[in-house]
């Protein structure tokens, strides 16, 4: 299997394009020390917690699910917050930084490939964030518009069906790029589609805010950046 055997690659933004991490844990930051918890473990419990709000509510949009997470994590371990705190984690999502790396391979990709969005936030959000990438996506499907959250297989199917609607982009033709198992990779493999693993926290212990999957399915292509894939790219092409 080549990278060139596809003409469209649908992305997962956050943790594949948007440090997310990095971002959740400056935002998450003055709760967690109130609680005496490192990054680690606070994006730990972040993990669970978010994971467990996106099934109770999977219509609820994304800025206003973090700040039900926050003021649940409050709650879990029992710091007294007030409601403007746990606002302000819920519009973080347009300060947290893009990798380095992902407006240039973004950039270089978009020579060759349709781009097209898969994400678990909501539009305004992405908007924001959009800015820090740096190229016009194709196609943008965020959790807002599907009324439901990745693991959950509504959103592949949704994915699907618009990108043929839309963009006239069957099954066969699409690389779906992302570095989350969970949300992405044990979904995607379940509909079929061939994956690209941006294995960002490569060679650190644990899975960080995403939750951890008990068996990892096997992926068709295998990056630790953004870069990687696209010079991986390149040398396929012979450049």
């Amino acid at each position: 299997m080549k990278l060139s055997n596809f003409t469209t690659l649908t992305f997962d933004c956050y943790g594949t394009l948007i440090d997310w991490e990095s971002g959740l844990w400056a935002a998450l930051a003055p709760l967690a020390r109130k609680a005496k918890l490192g990054r680690e473990p606070a994006l730990e419990a972040f993990s669970l917690a978010e994971t467990n709000q996106e099934v109770e509510t999977p219509s609820l949009k994304y800025s206003s699910l973090l700040t039900t997470v926050h003021a649940r994590l409050a709650r879990d371990w029992d710091i007294n917050a007030k409601a403007a705190e746990h606002e302000a984690f819920g519009a973080s999502v347009p300060d947290w930084p893009a990798f380095a790396d992902s407006a240039a391979a973004l950039k270089y990709l978009k020579k060759h490939y349709k781009l097209v969005i898969l994400s678990n936030v909501d539009r305004n959000s992405f908007a924001a964030s959009n800015k820090r990438l740096g190229v016009a996506f194709d196609a943008v499907y965020t959790a807002e518009d599907i009324g439901s959250y990745k693991p959950s297989p509504r959103n592949f199917d949704y994915l699907l069906k618009h990108l043929k609607r839309d963009l006239g982009v069957t099954k066969g033709e699409v690389l779906h790029t992302a570095q989350s198992l969970h949300h992405d990779h044990v979904p995607a493999a379940k509909a079929g589609l061939a994956r690209a693993w941006i294995d960002r926290r490569f060679g650190r212990e644990g899975s960080g805010a995403t939750k951890k999957v008990a068996r990892p399915p096997k992926v068709d292509f295998h990056f630790k950046s953004m870069a990687e894939m696209a010079e991986a790219h390149r040398r396929e092409r012979g450049v």
